[in-house]
């Protein structure tokens, strides 16, 4: 049977460069230099956020430019002639080409979720510079070469979920193993997804009424691609981004009117339209609901992340943290315990490095995409825009004053809840700010209080309204703050009906190996099934989260960035071993080394957790201190009861056997690749690939977003080719 293809595509032959791109790329590269040159040397002076933002860019630029090609074309041998699964098993439920430029909007807005905005605000506590090398090396080296690579191989196996993937190339122990760790993470951070957009959305009508507006909006999109005028995306934008800003607008009308209480839900009610949403998302045809929600998203999404490096450019904010605090080295920080290494790279997960997206580059987005040769726009490209994203929270958290930063992280269990208790507190850190201050920025955003917003998600929106009511003036504070707040929830409500419908994907691959029709993913008892059962089990871990402030998915949201990272090195340990079974052994430290990175990093993460000392980070130490209160009779922060004192006993037991049961799992997953890859280096007769055979492809379609000189002439030849063209 014939895998491979009579040819490859690859970039238009070696050209020399002109003089105007050499002027190009050498200006960019010392933009780039510079900013990270101030950034990393600059001690006791002031340091604008633009240098942040001159090293984020122009690296990505350089990377994308010059690593992603090379990878693309030099290692994966990306081929325009071959048939996607999109093309050849195209039924318009799930596999259905779909324009490039909607499925970069889905794919980024799949794989943009709680994390990019999250993790970098809450790393801030270490000081920007650890953060912002992460972010932006991790994704330059890790994070968007396993989404590009993950996607590749993904491509070509007709859409397999990366456990699939795992079991069919690595072999049915490991990749038992690999299905297992999969799936259990995936209800995990759907869960934890699904229970920040409910924590934003609770109480706001404004933000409700927009994001619920998506939907009727994204259904129009759908319709009009496919039914009223295929093909034509660029109206189909402009509509539903005129659409999009009215529904903001009309939020705050709506939130003001007497209609305010209709949209003003409480959390358990958005647990049911929450669950209702994710099951309808992922048992619709794609491209009536996902992909033109995903895509319109998109807009408003990488709308406001560059309206926020523009603000950043003109008002020109200074990061007021530190570089590097002493909180990254002595571990014992308010916003979380730990250490720089391992856990800045752990609380930084989705915008460096994250196993979430390897689920989306091995879920929808491989049953969608035109052509091979758009996995480097998509998969890299989108992970290069999610990395902005976390360098933007990172600088959100970072220049406002550090004072009130500790004072809206921090448990109410360390600092108190009085504005002259936080001040205390916060001043004996080594941070001062005043109680009247305190109080001062609370009302500006017309809060009550900002005394521990934990979570990430107000400190950012503080950071967003700061930068633009720079620009646009002060008066304007407290309406950017709510807006950054219902953004926030918009940005993950994506990853969540994209996630529901990709776990779908994983458990019919699983269930197909015991029963054969659920591996048409398609089918439609079998996604009705699989899509109640994953709905039903993170449905029913937020349910009783919202109930139970330390149950249900409160109980597994400290495991969120480890298992996520985990997650990675599954999928970075199946990368690697496809790269040496397909003939590219010489490329494997491509993932390779990121996976050693991962798995040290993950796993000592992990033993810290499980075996530390410190009651703060070892899961089994904290049981053991709260049973001995037990045992005395004895209440401790942030128990209030001796029920909760029980309950937290059960969640640190719970939480303690999940990571070293989900170690143990990614510790066999690459004990096992690594054996799949000697017995291939010594007997590459013993080894098969599941690769789908090669089917000569007809559709024409470019490979970025602005078609080049030779594609436009190969889609005006295609057209006059066409019967009666």
């Amino acid at each position: 049977m014939r895998t491979d293809s009579p040819q490859t595509a690859s970039p238009q032959g070696p050209r020399k460069a002109s003089p105007q791109t050499i002027v190009i790329w050498t200006v960019v590269a010392l933009v780039c230099a510079a900013g990270w040159s101030v950034l990393a040397l600059s001690r006791g002076e002031e340091v604008s956020a633009v240098w942040m933002v001159a090293a984020a860019l122009g690296s990505y630029a350089i990377a994308y430019r010059f690593y992603s090609k090379f990878i693309a074309y030099k290692v994966l041998k990306v081929d325009k002639t071959r048939a996607t699964p999109a093309e050849r098993l195209n039924n318009g439920i799930d596999f259905h080409p779909t324009d490039r430029r909607v499925l970069l909007g889905h794919h980024f807005a799949a794989i943009a979720g709680a994390g990019p905005l999250v993790g970098p605000v809450l790393a801030a506590q270490m000081g920007y510079l650890p953060g912002t090398i992460w972010i932006i090396v991790g994704v330059i080296f890790a994070g968007a070469v396993q989404d590009m690579v993950v996607l590749f191989f993904s491509t070509r196996r007709d859409g397999r979920s990366l456990g699939q993937m795992a079991r069919e190339e690595i072999g049915p122990f490991g990749g038992a193993a690999a299905l297992l760790a999969a799936f259990a993470i995936m209800i995990i951070l759907l869960g934890v997804l699904a229970l920040v957009i409910v924590n934003a959305l609770a109480q706001s009508p404004w933000g409700t009424f927009s994001i619920a507006m998506t939907i009727p909006i994204a259904l129009l999109m759908g319709f009009y691609l496919r039914v009223l005028r295929p093909g034509r995306v660029s109206e189909v934008s402009l509509i539903g981004v005129a659409l999009l800003l009215l529904a903001l607008v009309a939020g705050r009308w709506v939130a003001e009117s007497s209609w305010a209480g209709t949209f003003t839900l409480a959390p358990s009610t958005l647990v049911l339209w929450l669950v209702a949403y994710g099951f309808i998302a992922s048992i619709l045809p794609v491209w009536m609901l996902l992909a033109p929600r995903d895509y319109l998203s998109t807009f408003m999404k990488i709308g406001t992340i560059a309206l926020l490096a523009i603000g950043v450019v003109v008002a020109m904010p200074t990061l007021k943290m530190d570089p590097v605090t002493d909180f990254a080295t002595r571990g014992d920080g308010p916003v979380f315990a730990g250490s720089l290494f391992p856990f800045v790279f752990i609380t930084i997960a989705c915008g460096a490095l994250s196993g979430f997206h390897s689920l989306i580059s091995s879920g929808t987005t491989p049953k969608m995409i035109q052509k091979e040769t758009q996995v480097r726009m998509i998969g890299y490209g989108s992970m290069l825009m999610e990395s902005s994203v976390a360098v933007m929270a990172l600088i959100a958290a970072s220049i406002i004053d550090p004072g009130l930063y500790f004072a809206m992280n921090a448990p109410a269990g360390v600092i108190g809840d009085t504005v002259q208790n936080a001040s205390q507190v916060v001043g004996s850190w080594g941070y001062q700010i005043s109680p009247e201050d305190l109080a001062a920025a609370a009302k500006n955003v017309e809060e009550a209080s900002l005394l521990s917003r934990t979570g990430g998600a107000p400190t950012l929106a503080i950071g967003v309204s700061e930068i633009f009511s720079e620009v646009t003036g002060g008066s304007l504070r407290a309406f950017w703050y709510h807006f950054a707040i219902m953004f926030e929830a918009l940005f993950i409500l994506t990853a969540l009906d994209a996630g529901t419908r990709v776990g779908r994907f994983m458990l019919q691959d699983t269930l197909g190996n015991l029963y054969k029709p659920f591996k048409n993913v398609s089918w439609k008892p079998g996604l009705v099934i699989t899509s109640a059962i994953v709905c039903g089990l993170w449905g029913y871990f937020l349910w009783v989260g919202v109930h139970e402030p330390l149950g249900g998915i409160n109980q597994l949201f400290p495991i969120f960035g480890i298992s996520n990272q985990l997650l990675a090195a599954v999928a970075l340990a199946v990368c690697t071993t496809l790269l040496v079974k397909s003939g590219r052994l010489k490329w494997a430290w491509i993932t390779g080394i990121p996976l050693v990175w991962d798995a040290t990093v993950t796993l000592t993460a992990s033993w810290q957790k499980v075996f530390s000392s410190d009651p703060r980070v070892g899961f089994f130490k904290q049981r053991s201190v709260y049973q001995d209160g037990i045992d005395r009779g004895e209440l401790i922060a942030p128990a209030k009861s001796m029920d909760d004192m029980h309950t937290i006993v059960t969640n640190s037991t719970v939480d303690g056997v999940l990571t070293a049961a989900l170690a143990l799992l990614i510790v066999i997953v690459i004990a096992d690749a690594t054996r799949v890859c000697i017995r291939h280096v010594r007997r590459p007769a013993l080894s098969t690939l599941s690769e789908s055979p090669y089917v000569e492809s007809k559709i024409v379609a470019p490979a970025g977003l602005i078609p080049t000189k030779e594609e436009k002439e190969e889609a005006r030849d295609a057209v006059g080719a066409a019967p009666g063209g």
